[in-house]
């Protein structure tokens, strides 16, 4: 593994061993990206993983600002998506040994979310994987609706724990919903999409979920539940 900071990030890379491997970029939290990559399966074709973490979680992964008693988010997505294309993908790919054949981005929870948003307003990606993504969030489904995803997009991978829409909190019941708008709304436009239920709530096994949406995003067999 190689690590460095760069503009307050951490940056961790499980690098490709040949050039033209694909490239995932994983939004992850603290250490999640060496949690990730201890769940892929065998026998997925060679690509590097790249962990971001050292985020400002409820800014960097949301769009727009959403107000809370308990729990505020400030829409800073597009600053981090600026940084994230300009400066930290060109120093992942400055660690490999020749260009990726093409990226994937990937992200649990806001950082589903995030991913998403993302294929709306960069052709850095080619597909994503939103895992257990935050997509209750107020105004994401009309978001993708009204906004097509960059031309290149063409996997996307969505799940939700089972669990997820019965929560207390009223606003983040319809999760399940619009998830599977989303892919509704992907497979209209010809992307290839999946949506997968997988058992539990939010909070259960992360790290494996993850793994599955990245393994499906690289063509490969997804981790038993």
């Amino acid at each position: 593994m190689i690590q460095f900071t760069k503009a307050g990030r951490t940056v961790r890379i499980f690098p490709a061993r040949e050039p033209g491997a694909p490239l995932i970029c994983l939004n992850a939290c603290g250490e999640e990206t060496e949690a990730v990559y201890g769940e892929l399966p065998g026998g997925l074709p060679d690509f590097t993983l790249a962990g971001i973490s050292g985020l400002d979680w409820n800014r960097d992964m949301v769009p727009w600002d959403l107000p809370g008693e308990k729990e505020s988010f400030a829409g800073g997505a597009d600053d981090y998506l600026r940084l994230l294309t300009g400066t930290l993908l060109p120093a992942v790919e400055d660690c490999l040994p020749g260009p990726p054949g093409w990226r994937g981005i990937a992200g649990y929870s806001l950082g589903g979310l995030f991913a998403l948003y993302a294929l709306c307003r960069t052709e850095a990606f080619h597909g994503a994987a939103s895992v257990s993504g935050s997509l209750w969030f107020p105004g994401i489904v009309e978001y993708l609706t009204e906004h097509e995803m960059s031309p290149g997009v063409c996997r996307v991978y969505l799940s939700v724990g089972s669990r997820e829409a019965r929560t207390r909190n009223p606003l983040m019941r319809p999760v399940r919903q619009n998830a599977e708008a989303v892919e509704a709304l992907c497979r209209e436009r010809g992307i290839r999409t999946t949506f997968v239920l997988n058992p539990g709530n939010h909070f259960f096994q992360p790290a494996r979920r993850t793994a599955a949406g990245i393994a499906w995003l690289l063509g490969g067999t997804e981790p038993k539940s």
